[in-house]
């Protein structure tokens, strides 16, 4: 059989078992994007799910001041986990109101959360953006972490998508687990890209097997900001349990991949006693990086963390957001305890900040002891190419 023949049947072998994982949209539109029409399945609580209208691609991101990626893969409009200080509905979601509203979600911002639509997979459009990814990659002799495709930036990769039916349910989280192995497979074995998966869910055990057989080429990470429950219940209340992720990692690396996690974003109430015991945990994975960042301001997100704390009766630290130079103390400080654990555990190497611009502001210069010292070590964090 020639390859042209064999490529074209893995094709439709693959095309017939995402069919068989539609929803009761009609396999036409979720195989054939250009006329789907967005659906959607609302529960007793109040969240929907179903499908959106354009496939999921490969697209630029904004991540190289992350030194995370040059490109991401996003495969759903929104997020299960809907952690209350996400900074995605403010710069992305927001965007799409008009096309959400009808759709049964009122705010994006405010209802973050509690809706999740599914791209479709379209394996040919797929393809065409990651050849375009990989030639402009190969052109601009991208290396490293700007040499690689996120997943994801915008939402989680692996998480379980909530509807009313639980067999609906199970075909959308199927439908998305099969369509990021697919993506996978498509960029080790038809680019050089590499791939960075940075996760909340232990559902990416799934695909370890997978993961290690692009070598070198594939980083995994998980978001592990706290060990502490309490925290978690309020600041990412539908995200599995944080030790649940450390048990996710630890196992990745006792399999032999490649693992980096993100202590982001440490919480206000993170204290320095609590970012050891964190850090500690982490250090013991032998991780390449450790990223880390506070929260930062973004649109609603703050509102949304304190009516979630207020809903759970929860006292929280709402000062240290009142003013900007109450947040850049505590971002500061954040990052100073991080350092100093790091040092403690012999991980300071692997470490690196994300410091957000807005810590450049002159206010917040002209506040620091020696500006200029401070200037370099913003741009120093800024300026560092990760692993």
């Amino acid at each position: 059989m020639c390859p042209a023949s064999s490529s074209k049947k893995n094709r439709e072998a693959h095309s017939a078992r995402f069919a068989r994982n539609s929803n009761s949209c009609g396999t036409q539109k979720i195989m054939n994007p250009s006329s789907a029409v967005p659906t959607s399945s609302s529960s007793a609580a109040g969240s929907v799910s179903g499908f959106w209208s354009h496939p999921a691609v490969i697209a630029p991101t904004h991540f190289h001041s992350k030194s995370l990626s040059g490109w991401s893969f996003n495969t759903a409009i929104g997020c299960a986990h809907g952690c209350r200080f996400c900074y995605v509905p403010s710069v992305s979601t927001v965007n799409l109101a008009p096309k959400l509203a009808p759709m049964g979600v009122g705010d994006p911002d405010a209802d973050w959360g509690r809706y999740v639509f599914l791209r479709p997979w379209d394996e040919g459009a797929f393809l065409r953006s990651l050849r375009h990814a990989d030639a402009v990659a190969r052109r601009d002799s991208a290396t490293g972490s700007t040499h690689a495709v996120m997943f994801s930036s915008t939402t989680d990769p692996y998480q379980v998508i909530p509807n009313p039916d639980p067999a609906e349910a199970r075909r959308l989280t199927n439908a998305n687990v099969e369509m990021v192995q697919r993506a996978l497979e498509l960029i080790r074995d038809q680019s050089a890209l590499n791939v960075r998966i940075l996760t909340r869910s232990p559902l990416a055990k799934t695909h370890f097997d997978l993961f290690r057989s692009f070598g070198p080429r594939l980083l995994f990470g998980m978001s592990i900001p706290t060990l502490r429950h309490d925290l978690a219940d309020v600041y990412e209340p539908k995200a599995p349990a944080p030790t649940r992720r450390l048990q996710a990692i630890q196992e990745a690396k006792k399999a032999g991949l490649h693992v980096y996690v993100a202590m982001a974003p440490t919480y206000p109430e993170c204290d320095a006693a609590d970012i050891r015991t964190t850090m500690r945990a982490v250090a013991e994975l032998d991780p390449l990086t450790i990223f880390h960042e506070p929260i930062n301001i973004r649109a609603e997100n703050v509102a949304r963390i304190a009516a979630n704390a207020a809903s759970k009766g929860v006292a929280l630290k709402p000062s240290v957001f009142a003013s900007q130079k109450a947040w850049s103390e505590y971002a500061l400080q954040a990052f100073r305890d991080v350092v100093n654990s790091a040092r403690e555990f012999g991980v300071s190497d692997r470490l690196h900040l994300w410091p957000d611009k807005s810590l450049g502001h002159p206010a917040i210069v002209r506040a620091r002891t020696d500006p200029a010292a401070y200037l370099r070590w913003l741009d120093s964090k800024w300026n560092r190419q990760s692993e």
